[in-house]
């Protein structure tokens, strides 16, 4: 194998089991396979691959900023890397799970990447108690943008756009929330650009599946990841000791505790606990710390 920098570059555009789509820098897309049986490759990597007679092979994975994990009833399996920012998108109708978003959060601190959460359709009546939902997350620091992706697509953009320009956003939102509405309004070409990837990975269907890197300008400065198909974030990344400080209510409340290793459910002394008895904390965000914690604490089940 020739050295790395004797190798062409490339980003992961899309990934699905061992196939990968490696875009170069001239735009090209190209069918590729990693050396070796197992695959770390997941969209957002940035790669040296080799032409090979029908497509190339990825031979090394640069270095990392990030990497987020998705989980399933079993496991957690990585599934992007590089990225800039998190946009948890939620709705006035249907009602987001509050579980969900948190570990969506959570997943970002682990990372270090910074979230912010989008609240559609607030041309529906409940957008004020959607708002109310959202207060604690304010509270907290989180951007929270607004809009009215179908109804209002001219504002929608007007929030969005700069806050998008510029970086490579992940887009995460269950069924519903409008995350397919917001992908084909800022990349009109997706339903095509999805097409052609699952030919070219030979998938057809499956491809609903795949994460996907779309570019929103010309000069690929800007993009969104879309990633269907799963339900939640995996934290098997995170211990359970750690889990207080990437929560921000609970973490500006850390070092109060009478013990050093405090786990913030039950001893004595508990500087959290007694933030969330002042009203300081809220008695949902507590109990989604609980459920969260006893889960990170349980052992594997694979």
């Amino acid at each position: 194998m020739a050295a790395p920098a004797a190798l062409d570059t490339g980003l992961v555009v899309a990934a699905h089991g061992r196939h990968v789509i490696v875009e170069t820098p001239e735009g090209t897309r190209v069918h590729c396979v990693p050396r070796g049986k197992k695959s770390e490759l997941v969209v957002g990597d940035r790669v040296r691959w080799q032409p090979t007679g029908d497509g190339g092979v990825v031979e090394h994975i640069e270095p990392r900023r990030n990497l987020l994990h998705r989980q399933d009833e079993w496991r957690s399996k990585s599934f992007a890397a590089n990225i800039d920012q998190l946009l948890v998108l939620v709705a006035v109708e249907p009602p987001f799970g509050e579980m969900q978003l948190t570990r969506s959060l959570i997943a970002a601190a682990a990372a270090g990447i910074p979230a912010a959460i989008g609240l559609n359709k607030i041309d529906l009546p409940g957008a004020d108690a959607s708002r109310a939902r959202l207060a604690p997350y304010r509270a907290m620091g989180l951007t929270v943008l607004e809009f009215a992706l179908k109804t209002d697509p001219a504002g929608a953009a007007a929030v969005l756009a700069p806050w998008l320009a510029g970086r490579s956003t992940l887009v995460l939102g269950p069924s519903g929330m409008g995350k397919s509405t917001l992908i084909n309004r800022f990349v009109p070409e997706a339903a095509a650009q999805v097409g052609e990837i699952s030919q070219a990975l030979q998938t057809g269907r499956h491809t609903t599946t795949t994460t996907t890197w779309y570019w929103l300008d010309a000069q690929r400065q800007g993009a969104l990841i879309d990633s269907p198909g799963f339900q939640e974030f995996g934290l098997r990344q995170v211990a359970p000791t750690e889990l207080a400080g990437l929560m921000p209510d609970l973490a500006a409340h850390l070092g109060g505790c009478r013990f050093a290793n405090c786990s913030h459910r039950h001893e004595p002394g508990c500087g959290v606990r007694a933030a969330a008895a002042r009203g300081e904390i809220g008695e949902q965000r507590m109990r989604l710390y609980e459920a969260l914690h006893e889960e990170l604490s349980a052992p594997p089940r694979y």
